[in-house]
Parts: C-alpha cells; structure tokens; sequence
C-alpha cells in the first residue's frame, strides 16, 4: 500500500472545500446570517462529529455576544417560542436528531439547518437551510484531480466517513462569525474578553 503525505492530504481536502465553497448559495447564506442576527436564543445541534462542529460554531457565537446553547447539555435552558435552532447534519436523516427538531418545531422554534441533503424531513421544516456538498464536486485543477485518483484510487475515500462535510462545515461556521463580526463591527479583542478564562 501507498505512503502519503499528511501535507499533501491536507492540500487535497483543502481544494475540495475550495470547490465546495464555489457552490454554497449566497441567498442561502444571507438568509441563514439574518436569523442568525434576528435570534433572541441560538440553541445548536448536531450528531457524533457534526456535534463537535455544532459545539464549536456555538462557542464562537457566545464570543460573539450571541446568547447561544448546545442542544443536549446539562445547563441547556428550555426551548421557547421564536427561539432558534441552528442544525448541522449532512444526511439529515439522523433518526434522533429528527425527533428533537420536530418537537422544537413543535414549541415553535425556527429551524436552519445546514447539510447535504436539503430535500430530507429537517430541510422541508427548516426555515433556512444551507447546502454543503459532500461529494465528488468539480475541481478547478484537473491536474490535482489525477494525481488524487492516483494517489487513493478511483474508489478509495481520502475523507472518510463524512469528514468532507464536517470539516467544510466547519470551515463555513468560522467564516459566518467572520461575517457577523463585520456586521455588528466586533473587534477580535471583545471576543477575547469572553474567552473562558478558568480553564
């Protein structure tokens, strides 16, 4: 079997989030922002690693001043009415993550959903919903596509298991708070003013 190096993996996922990037809409983007904006509470979800992402992404929203949640934590308040629940899910199909957003839609909670799969039961109650592919998308540099074919085989995964989609999540979460942070005009040194400081 091949060696490879991580660097040149690195550079491989890195074109493929570029193309990803490329393809993400910007009315979807928009309108994920304003309800991002219009949010009195932001409650975020997510499962196994897209759950780390959600973890994140609600971490940089606390520093951004947003008052922000993580669905599932001991600490986390009750869900009420016009609250927000932002989730991330590339399947949208995960069974308990269904369940949850239902019964939030229930209470009427608004819900964004970020994922691959716009067409699945959260994207049809999902009042914004932002798709990021996670599939072989068109590479600008045909070249690199070769050399990646060669590298891994024309069937083999160099993103294993939905890496593809949680690392673009993440990748497109910090750049929404880069965005907020344009917007609200927030300087780095507040959001360092509410970074945890008794770790």
């Amino acid at each position: 079997m091949n060696q490879h190096r991580v660097q040149d993996m690195m550079q491989l996922m890195a074109s493929r989030i570029d193309a990803i990037a490329d393809h993400i809409s910007d009315q979807e983007v928009s309108a994920f922002i304003s309800e991002l904006l219009n949010a009195k509470r932001i409650y975020v979800m997510g499962a196994g690693r897209s759950g780390l992402v959600a973890k994140a992404f609600a971490m940089r929203l606390m520093h951004l001043g947003m008052t922000s949640y993580v669905v599932g934590e001991t600490i986390t308040p009750a869900l009420q009415k016009g609250d927000l629940i932002v989730v991330l899910s590339g399947s949208g199909k995960t069974k308990t993550i269904i369940e949850i957003v239902q019964t939030a839609k229930e209470i009427g909670g608004r819900i964004c959903l970020i994922t691959s799969n716009p067409d699945s039961s959260i994207g049809k109650i999902a009042v914004s919903t932002v798709m990021i592919e996670n599939y072989r998308d068109n590479i600008p540099d045909e070249s690199r596509e070769y050399d990646t074919r060669q590298m891994l085989g024309e069937h083999r995964s160099f993103a294993p298991l939905g890496t593809l989609f949680e690392t673009a999540a993440m990748t497109f979460c910090d750049a929404v708070i880069s965005r907020l942070m344009e917007i609200t005009q927030t300087d780095e040194s507040e959001l360092k003013g509410r970074h945890a400081n008794i770790e």
